[in-house]
């Protein structure tokens, strides 16, 4: 019994441990400026701009930690998917009524436009090769 006790408090000291690095590493994060490919969406543009062609749209805060780690990832993105797909980004916290919109209740939120409708919804925070797979994946049909 003693040794399963402090089997569990091992468990645990490194589990916070492990939470207060990933905390640092987090906090660490430098703020990554936006690829010149990546487009500004507004919830006065919102609409206007999506209505044609395949956009996916990254729904993201200032504050958010998972947000900043996407930057590079969509920057790449943007970068590689070249005239197929627009990559676009609505900030939830300036542009309240389009978030509210769409229910986004949780931040990364990206969500894959095609003539203005919704094809696809991502959460979280994903690799490169993962969302080139899925944007091939969706604008094939």
């Amino acid at each position: 019994m003693w040794i399963t006790i402090i089997v569990l408090a091992a468990l645990v000291v490194l589990f916070g441990l492990f939470v207060i690095n990933a905390r640092q590493k987090m906090k660490s994060l430098k703020d990554v400026k936006d690829s010149e490919k990546i487009k500004i969406l507004t919830d006065q543009n919102f609409q206007n701009k999506i209505k044609t062609g395949t956009f996916l749209v990254d729904f993201w805060a200032a504050w958010c930690m998972p947000c900043k780690m996407m930057v590079p990832v969509l920057n790449e993105v943007a970068e590689e998917a070249g005239e197929k797909v627009t990559i676009a980004k609505l900030n939830v916290d300036e542009q309240k009524a389009t978030a509210a919109r769409f229910s986004v209740r949780s931040i990364p939120t990206m969500i894959l436009f095609r003539n203005g409708k919704e094809v696809k919804r991502i959460v979280g925070v994903k690799t490169k090769d993962y969302l080139l797979k899925e944007l091939d994946r969706s604008t094939i049909a």
